[in-house]
């Protein structure tokens, strides 16, 4: 199953995908190419460094947010992409995506949704003074941070965090948690039932 990874910035869960698929943890998925809307992507090089395929395709040449997911579905038909997961793709997909790869377009979120949707999760957390957040991997819809629920880890807040450390504990989750999102639901063998997507076989 060929696998486009959508990017804007520096790649870390990029590179936790790449890590995975080459120590053959992603089941029958492969990393095809990496595309971004940004040409100064630091995550562009992390790729290339491990022979992956990449691809610049700016946002703003194009006059909408429409028009620009045609192009990027273009783009990944021609690479017969069948899965394509955002890793810090800082833009908000429309219909155009999401239609074009129904219930195969993936996302991961700094928080345990629906708690703490948008940008900021992990301060908003500190500011509703929760006690546990997490990390999340769903399906993308054109609604934000509303798709249905693949897999979800916990992350327990401490009387002493702050944005930063709480942070980096949360992405040390999301680097094991969206590969094996990633394996599974490339594996198949699972449904959706309302938001959560639920195992309809037992891996072995």
């Amino acid at each position: 199953m060929n696998v486009a990874v959508l990017i804007s910035g520096r790649g870390s869960n990029l590179g936790a995908l790449i890590a995975a698929g080459r120590r053959g943890d992603l089941g029958p998925a492969r990393i095809a190419v990496v595309v971004s809307n940004r040409a100064d992507a630091d995550g562009l090089r992390v790729a290339q460094a491990d022979g992956v395929d990449t691809l610049v395709i700016p946002h703003g040449d194009y006059p909408s947010r429409e028009a620009y997911d045609a192009a990027l579905v273009e783009a990944l038909r021609k690479r017969d992409v069948r899965l394509v997961c955002l890793a810090g793709f800082m833009r908000l997909v429309s219909a155009v995506l999401c239609d074009a790869f129904p219930n195969a377009v993936l996302n991961i979120h700094p928080s345990l949704l629906p708690a703490f949707p948008g940008a900021g999760a992990q301060r908003q957390a500190l500011e509703h003074g929760a006690r546990v957040t997490g990390a999340t991997v769903h399906f993308v819809t054109p609604e934000l941070d509303a798709g249905p629920i693949v897999c979800q880890e916990v992350v327990p807040v401490t009387d002493t965090d702050t944005v930063e450390t709480l942070s980096a504990r949360i992405l040390a989750v999301e680097h094991r948690l969206y590969p094996h999102a990633v394996r599974l639901v490339a594996e198949g063998g699972w449904r959706i039932a309302g938001r959560r997507v639920v195992r309809t076989t037992i891996a072995d």
